[in-house]
């Protein structure tokens, strides 16, 4: 499993990332045992990159990724959470979380983008997985709290990161013209960027990708499938798109993309990990993995030939954006336990919920 850097710093992520809201019981629950068997099989494959955040099942992500890494050596890992989303106790539970997320809410959230708020959610990170440090640490969805976020909380990131506490900082969001500001006017690293640049919304192109490649900055790519309508080989009527139902001139648009998949070998998922890591600023990819079996047909999607020649195919056909690159000469970053290599990117969400 290759790795990049994070530009300018030592971090250095697999290609293919864990994304581990799922396993904090997104939408429906997810078994301890379950949550254990996917880290564990994404370690064997070789993923060494695990993303996290309070928010995921109010700490219950944290919880269970801390426990199944714990063990593993530390320096051989990247681990990534959030800030801007406390967790105080609940003062008027209601049983269940409202936000998505299958677990009792004895907790609540609570914004919070000042140095203190990102001081106290660190150590509650911390706390909750067990381990020793976070390598990357992401402002999460800081979209209506510009100023504080801005003049408050990337600061004091900047502030660990230069003392040495944290490797990388930066900022997760579904949107891109934001994530572009932080970019140019703060010290943010890395963008986790959610949904923007996939087969289907190449929107990041207007503003947080040429940005992030003139200040030679890097992005973290998740929900590449859309909400799941990039995700099976055949697309059909009723799946999500960006958290809705799929407008049919979207289903359509994804069989006609998986047509062109399989003219050229290959498969409409296998294209969606792949696509957002043509794009030299673009240094991995990050899907949500819920069991084994998931983890398992990721790492086998990521691992598919995808032809360069799609690329070009797909944008002369009017499927991707003309000023989508369909080739680039960035280093692919070197295999685990390997010196660095070079070459041209042929392989390839977690979601900034």
């Amino acid at each position: 499993m290759r790795r990049r850097s994070i530009s300018r710093t030592s971090v250095e992520p697999t290609e293919l990332g864990f994304g581990a809201s799922v396993i904090g019981n997104l939408y429906r629950t997810t078994s301890a045992q379950d949550a254990t068997d996917a880290v564990d099989a994404a370690w064997n494959a070789g993923v060494r990159y695990y993303d996290t955040a309070p928010h995921y099942g109010l700490g219950l992500s944290e919880h269970r990724l801390g426990a199944a890494l714990r063990d593993r050596p530390r320096d051989e890992f990247v681990l990534s959470s959030k800030v801007g989303r406390l967790l105080v106790p609940n003062e008027h539970p209601c049983g269940v979380d409202t936000e998505g997320f299958v677990v009792r809410d004895d907790l609540r959230r609570q914004w919070d983008f000042s140095r203190d708020g990102v001081l106290r959610s660190i150590e509650g990170t911390l706390e909750r997985t067990g381990l020793d440090r976070l390598d990357v640490v992401y402002l999460h969805d800081p979209d209506d709290y510009w100023r504080q976020a801005a003049e408050e909380a990337m600061p004091a990131l900047a502030d660990l990161r230069d003392q040495g506490v944290v490797g990388a900082i930066g900022a997760g969001m579904n949107q891109s013209a934001m994530p572009a500001r932080f970019l140019r006017e703060t010290a943010a690293d890395v963008i986790m960027l959610a949904g923007r640049y996939t087969l289907l919304d190449q929107s990041a192109l207007d503003d947080v990708l040429p940005t992030a490649e003139k200040l030679g900055k890097s992005v973290v790519a998740v929900g590449v499938f859309n909400s799941g309508l990039l995700s099976r080989d055949r697309p059909s009527d009723g799946m999500k798109y960006d958290y809705q139902d799929a407008p049919p001139h979207l289903v359509a648009r994804a069989r006609a993309i998986a047509e062109v998949c399989e003219q050229h070998g290959t498969s409409l998922p296998a294209a969606a990990i792949a696509f957002p890591l043509t794009h030299p600023s673009i240094i991995n990819v990050t899907l949500g993995m819920r069991n084994r079996e998931q983890v398992q047909r990721n790492v086998a999607l990521h691992h598919q030939h995808v032809p360069e020649s799609l690329w070009a195919d797909l944008r002369a056909r009017g499927l991707l954006r003309a000023d989508v690159p369909v080739r680039h000469d960035a280093p692919r970053g070197r295999s685990v336990g390997t010196e660095p290599s070079a070459g041209n990117t042929q392989a390839g969400g977690s979601r900034c919920h």
